[in-house]
């Protein structure tokens, strides 16, 4: 098969398109998929400057997302049967398991999903990590229940536009920080009833003035960096904010947030399959499920800005490592 290779820690040079072996079902509960897309995430750029999250991890398939059509399936698999069209995140940091830059995976049923049959492959493969990043952060670790207020930072980008939408569809007044005109009615679109465009005012204070005061109950930072503690005025009292980032914070936004009681929170969708949860690993291919019906209904809107060959993907990696990109990007395997 032709698959991408990261060849070592380092730019998107380090990429390298080589055939190697077709991959082999030896579990009886593993399917092989032929793989038809592969989504792309900021983590794979990471992971690529890294070479992998893993010890002598290079070289290594990279791409968490995938979707295709199962092409052959262990003999107790009961989930799936051949020519069944389906989507998943496994592998592709280095850890062991390979990615979907790839023609072929071989994985164990649980860790797959019927896709939804609404959308292309390319746009199915955009939403396992982005998806459950999301629904983790506003579920998981929020909490979020019918008529609170959450606010979504960066809520066009890959994670926050799924964000937006999951959150109203909890029943949240979504409140979505965004760059400019368009990129707000396109977050209005997917249902953020408030959209502040965080280089015109302070994006805090237009909130507490929205909130009369309050502020909102939930804070998702998809941005990271000092977005996360520049987060905490606005944050209501005994609320949350949950980042996909670091926690830089000086000491002053520490005693702010102790003193609004806050809860901080890391959200990290790679950790069951980081420490082998396989438990939790099939509650997220149950979220997968739900979110192909959502899909489906026309409840959640998939957004795929970009798509690219497989030969392009050195293309990809450097369009989502520059930042700005609205909704998601894909390569065809």
């Amino acid at each position: 098969m032709k698959a991408f290779i990261v060849t070592g820690a380092g730019g998107s040079d380090q990429l390298e398109l080589r055939e190697l072996p077709d991959p082999q079902i030896t579990d009886p509960h593993h399917i092989r998929i032929r793989i038809r897309a592969a989504g792309i995430n900021p983590v794979d750029w990471k992971c690529r400057e890294a070479g992998g999250f893993g010890p002598d991890a290079t070289p290594f398939i990279p791409g968490c997302d995938g979707a295709g059509e199962v092409e052959s399936i262990g003999a107790n698999v009961e989930r799936f049967k051949v020519g069944d069209e389906v989507y998943w995140m496994e592998g592709g940091v280095g850890t062991g398991e390979p990615g979907n830059c790839a023609e072929l995976a071989v994985l164990h049923e649980d860790y797959v999903a019927k896709k939804p049959s609404s959308l292309s492959m390319e746009a199915a493969s955009t939403v396992p990590l982005a998806y459950l990043t999301a629904y983790e952060a506003l579920t998981k670790h929020a909490g979020v229940t019918s008529g609170q207020r959450v606010l979504v930072q960066a809520g066009v980008g890959g994670v926050g536009y799924l964000a937006v939408q999951i959150a109203k569809h909890l029943g949240a007044e979504v409140y979505a920080t965004v760059s400019s005109q368009e990129k707000a009615q396109l977050a209005t679109s997917f249902g953020a009833d408030h959209c502040i465009n965080y280089k015109e005012v302070d994006f805090a204070e237009e909130v507490l003035k929205l909130t009369d005061g309050e502020g909102v109950d939930v804070v998702f930072d998809t941005i990271g960096g000092p977005v996360f503690a520049a987060s905490f005025p606005c944050t209501a009292v005994y609320g949350t904010v949950t980042t996909l980032d670091e926690i830089p914070c000086t000491q002053d936004q520490i005693e702010l947030a102790k003193l609004r009681n806050l809860g901080l929170r890391f959200e990290l969708v790679l950790t069951p399959m980081l420490l082998k949860m396989h438990e939790t690993r099939r509650w997220q291919t149950d979220v997968l499920s739900e979110a192909a019906k959502l899909i489906d209904a026309g409840t959640i809107v998939i957004h795929n800005e970009h798509v690219f060959d497989l030969d392009a993907l050195a293309k990809a990696h450097d369009l989502i490592q520059e930042g700005h990109v609205s909704g998601k990007i894909s390569i065809r395997t």
